[in-house]
């Protein structure tokens, strides 16, 4: 609809491609002269080769431009471009042939307008300009008179468009009736019955009803996809055993983090800045004369006690402030003393004593770091050398036997996440590969390596009833629990429908209100909020669970504020998209009662033609 809507813009961007030797150069210039004219008709129009050419062409160029690679006419027959394109020009000439036989045609004012507002048709003073407007056309292989006539045709096409589609507005009550259902909103209670409260016993199944159950239920059991998969992999822990560390190393390790293991006394203080030292002594005056706490103080200056946190700092940190600051005791306020930003109160909120960890006692810690640094060092080393073996043919069975990598197998679905399965990289892995695929080493995360192959695709099937009676058990006695409670829960909604409380039944209710169809609720499930909306205010009703049951009853229902910004909002939005919506419809129905009328023939051989010659 919108094709033939802005017909007219689509010549005139098709005329700037001219003008700028973009358009047919990407394809070659097309001559039908000498083959078949025409593809079909609708009604008395006919729809020629070149219309149907060009169109296609004009097609193929946009969908260059939007993907960014260039579309071959074979990929556009299989994606159904080109069906799409043909069902364009039919639609085109069945406006056309309704335009001729109503009599709706444009003068040669309106078409010169429109040669006139193409930029690629202008001379140097911004004018048209005859000469421009001719070599254009040249370039394109058409002349004056064929151009000039498909945008008479296009504006008549346009006109006839409009008619039907412009000015499409729905009534009043259609966007009301939808803004009510959207934005009602309710208040209800609510109640859960638990599998405690069942006030009866539940049967012993047989044999027989498991095996009924499971079969009603197969898609309960039903494996995924699962690829079989035989894998060789090393990490860093599995070799860590085998990695020796020299004493110098472990020294020189521990001298590198000396700043770790030997951390000074801090302070975990809070530092109020004042503009001058008269400013600040006044403040420690008063916090000294219980006149003002340091909070009070922090308040007056228009901060909060976030913007003093200075968090824990060394004597290095204050400088000349150091020494009172570190002589303090917690809660104790000090100063004034120096900062870098000018006189300061300190408070002292915190004491972390020193910490002295000597290198015998951090040796443990440094053997396990330069451990796995070198261990992730000792299998980098090795993956090329293995992956090379893998490339001329090792099995992972030979890795496994020569190497430290060790062997497994996984049976991987989409939701595996276990063992090596908790990689990423693996799982982005197990789901490309194929078979007939080689195996190769591929990188984990915490610097280990693997290589996988797949054995067994097993297609979706359900699991032997042998191999999952128990959960068979567990399900089906879980629905008996909760169709035992659904009954329940009838009962007492029957019961509180008519005036009872919650209360007054031994449940524990909760409130909600100011919820609209789209609300959720943490904890409960959709069919609840269905139920609310499906419900007259003061009747109550029972909701099935997942193995429980629930009591709602609906207070209040609170129509939609028609006055609100927001409604409006949406009001003219969902008003736009339905005349929208109806527009084209109501252009469809032109379309294909013109099409019925006039009656439509599409010559196969000629489309393809025009195809082959595309190619």
């Amino acid at each position: 609809m919108a094709r033939g809507k802005a017909g007219i813009t689509k010549y005139i961007v098709w005329a700037i491609l001219i003008a700028s030797f973009v358009g047919f150069g990407a394809f070659g210039t097309v001559n039908f002269s000498g083959g078949v004219g025409n593809i079909g008709s609708v009604g008395d129009t006919t729809i020629s080769t070149s219309d149907y050419a060009r169109a296609l062409q004009s097609e193929l160029r946009a969908q260059q431009a939007q993907t960014g690679r260039a579309i071959t006419v074979e990929q556009a027959r299989q994606s159904g471009l080109t069906d799409q394109v043909l069902a364009q020009v039919v639609t085109n000439a069945a406006l056309e042939d309704e335009t001729t036989r109503i009599g709706l045609s444009v003068g040669d004012e309106r078409v010169a307008e429109d040669l006139s507002n193409v930029e690629a048709f202008n001379g140097p003073d911004g004018n048209f300009d005859r000469s421009a407007y001719a070599y254009a056309l040249q370039n394109a292989g058409l002349n004056e008179g064929e151009f000039e006539e498909n945008l008479r045709r296009d504006a008549a096409r346009s006109i006839l468009s409009a008619a039907v589609i412009s000015g499409t507005t729905l009534p009043d009550a259609y966007v009301d009736t939808l803004l009510e259902y959207i934005g009602e909103s309710r208040a209800f209670t609510w109640a859960t019955l638990e599998r405690d409260a069942l006030n009866t016993g539940l049967p012993v199944p047989s044999e027989d009803e498991l095996q009924a159950w499971y079969d009603d239920n197969i898609d309960l059991f039903t494996l995924p996809e699962t690829k079989v998969i035989t894998f060789a992999w090393l990490t860093p822990d599995m070799i860590v055993d085998t990695v020796e560390v020299e004493e110098d190393a472990l020294r020189a390790a521990y001298d590198e983090r000396a700043e770790e293991f030997n951390l000074p006394e801090r302070r975990l203080i809070e530092r109020l800045v004042f503009s001058t030292e008269a400013e600040a002594q006044a403040a420690a005056d008063r916090i000294a004369s219980v006149e003002a706490d340091f909070e009070t103080v922090v308040d007056e200056r228009g901060l909060a006690l976030i913007d003093t946190d200075m968090g824990d700092v060394t004597r290095d940190t204050l400088g000349d402030a150091a020494e009172p600051v570190f002589s303090a005791e917690v809660g104790d306020v000090v100063g004034p003393a120096p900062s870098s930003f000018g006189p300061a109160l300190y408070r002292v909120n915190g004491v972390l004593p020193a910490q002295e960890t000597p290198y015998e006692e951090a040796v443990p810690d440094l053997r396990d770091a330069l451990v796995l640094d070198r261990a992730r060092r000792v299998i980098e080393g090795m993956a090329s050398s293995i992956d090379d073996e893998l490339a001329g043919g090792a099995t992972l069975e030979e890795l496994a036997q020569d190497t430290d990598m060790e062997l497994g197998q996984i049976d991987w679905t989409a939701s595996t996440d276990t063992g090596i399965a908790g990689y990423q990289s693996f799982r982005e892995a197990a789901s490309a590969v194929a078979e007939g695929d080689y195996p190769a080493i591929a990188e984990l995360g915490d610097g280990g390596i693997f290589a996988l192959r797949l054995d067994e695709l097993r297609a979706p099937a359900p699991a032997p009833f042998e191999d999952v009676r128990d959960r068979v058990e567990q399900l089906w006695e879980q629905e008996q629990a909760t169709d035992a409670l659904l009954t329940q829960a009838e009962e007492i909604a029957t019961r509180i429908s008519e005036d009872q409380s919650f209360g007054e039944n031994g449940l524990d209710a909760s409130a909600e209100s100011g919820l609209t169809r789209e609300s959720r609720i943490q904890g409960l499930p959709a069919a609840v909020l269905e139920a609310v909306f499906d419900m007259a205010a003061g009747e109550a009703r029972a909701v099935r669970g997942d193995g429980a049951a629930l009591i709602v009853r609906l207070d209040d229902v609170t129509p939609v504020n028609m006055e609100d910004p927001q409604i409006q909002q949406l009001g003219n939005a969902l008003r736009d998209q339905a005349a929208g919506s109806v527009s084209q419809d109501l252009f469809r129905a032109l379309n294909a009662d013109i099409q019925s009328r006039a009656g439509i023939s599409i010559d196969q051989s000629a489309v393809n033609s025009v195809l082959s010659t595309l190619q």
